[in-house]
């Protein structure tokens, strides 16, 4: 009995020893990999296990391998970080992300742990619209009357805020309605020329979807066209501004929106396969009111003005 069990020890010591070499080995081809960032270590962790011996997480205690791999280290240094490119960076020469905190696995919740980076917001907040007129007295004497001056008192706040802390970063209107009038015409001449590749560093990539189908269902219907805008412009005015928090702990994280209406005279005319004029008159001069919204980062540096909506009233 006494030789079984040295026997038996001998072997299981064989065994232990087998697996410390196998789990030394690389990893090898055949599922996919992410790199975890464990203080200042990059570690392989896998997405699906392998084998017991190389992952370390075999997938019937069920639990993800992120959060096994976060329970196995000290609070101090686990951190696990997920980066999500969307789109082309508001940028001029460099590409950077920005970071906002999204719903992570409760593991994690309390550490607030995962974060993805986020370059616009992808949607137009609290899109303008045109409010009814009414007299002095339905505002001062009835109750809808106070609501409504009390809603857009509101309106009128938000937009002042939104102003005042674009203002900290440089922003003039003169010169901002400058940039936004060349980036209309620009967007319209691309727009009338179907260049989709150098629409898009222009707009949000939200706003490249809605213009590249545009494009495709005008091309669909005529074969070529002809834009102009005849400058000055009649009117440039800004309707409203909006702020964007995407941090509740830094206030500074934000997106800003000016929704402005451009009121200009233009001239259009489109094309057939042939050459024939199918739409449009290039000697006319047609009032054409247009509503853009412009969207910019606060806390990107060389971060520009990018179209990210248009409100059709």
């Amino acid at each position: 009995m006494a030789l079984v069990r040295r026997f038996q020890t001998v072997r299981s010591l064989l065994k232990t020893a087998g697996s410390r070499e196998s789990s030394s080995l690389p990893f090898r081809s055949g599922n996919e990999f992410s790199l975890i960032q464990i203080g200042d270590d990059f570690r392989f962790g896998c997405w699906r296990s392998y084998h017991s011996s190389l992952c370390h997480v075999p997938e019937a205690h069920g639990k993800s391998v992120y959060s096994r791999l976060y329970e196995g280290h000290n609070a101090n240094t686990h951190l696990l970080r997920s980066t999500m490119i969307a789109e082309s960076l508001p940028f001029t020469n460099e590409k950077r992300s920005a970071t906002t905190q999204v719903k992570a696995p409760p593991q994690l919740q309390k550490t607030g742990a995962v974060r993805v980076s986020m370059v616009s917001p992808g949607f137009v907040y609290e899109p303008y619209a045109l409010q009814e007129k009414i007299s002095i007295w339905r505002r001062c004497f009835t109750r809808s009357g106070w609501r409504r001056t009390k809603e857009d008192f509101i309106r009128e706040l938000r937009s002042a805020y939104a102003i005042a802390k674009l203002r900290k970063t440089g922003y003039s209107k003169n010169t901002f309605y400058i940039e936004a009038l060349e980036l209309y015409k620009q967007i319209n001449i691309l727009m009338a020329n179907g260049d989709k590749k150098a629409i898009r560093k222009n707009v949000t990539e939200r706003m490249y979807s809605a213009l590249k189908n545009e494009i495709k269902q005008r091309e669909a219907m005529w074969d070529g066209v002809y834009w102009e805008m005849i400058e000055p412009v009649v009117k440039i005015r800004t309707l409203q501004a909006r702020l964007i928090g995407i941090d509740r702990t830094d206030l500074k994280k934000a997106f800003i929106q000016l929704t402005l209406e451009f009121l200009t005279k233009q001239k259009f005319e489109a094309y057939d396969a042939k050459g024939n004029v199918v739409a449009g008159d290039k000697n006319k001069e047609v009032l054409v009111r247009d509503i853009w919204v412009f969207e910019k980062s606060l806390f990107h540096t060389g971060a520009y003005w990018r179209l990210c909506g248009r409100i059709k009233l």
